[in-house]
């Protein structure tokens, strides 16, 4: 078995390729989807991120902003460390 990293910045087709691996029965693991469960309201990792990084980074509903994380770990790169544990 062959075991196949596939990168790339935005836009660059990654999905592209994800979907035609997925259409040819090749077995595909999402980071993303990963990172979205992981971060889901109420779970472990929910739980450890609004400890680090406040309430403010909610959204009305209980969810991670992504976006405003994004931009606080992005920022800072002592804090983008503490997200990636």
């Amino acid at each position: 078995m062959r075991i196949v990293g596939l990168t790339g910045g935005i836009s660059s087709g990654k999905s592209t390729v994800s979907n035609l691996f997925k259409a040819n029965d090749v077995p595909v693991v999402d980071a993303d989807i990963i990172a979205r469960d992981v971060l889901k309201k109420g779970t472990g990792g929910w739980k450890k991120v609004v400890a680090a990084f406040g309430e403010d980074i909610l959204l009305p509903n209980g969810e991670v902003d992504r976006s405003k994380l994004g931009q606080i770990v992005f920022s800072d790169s002592s804090k983008r460390q503490l997200l990636n544990g």
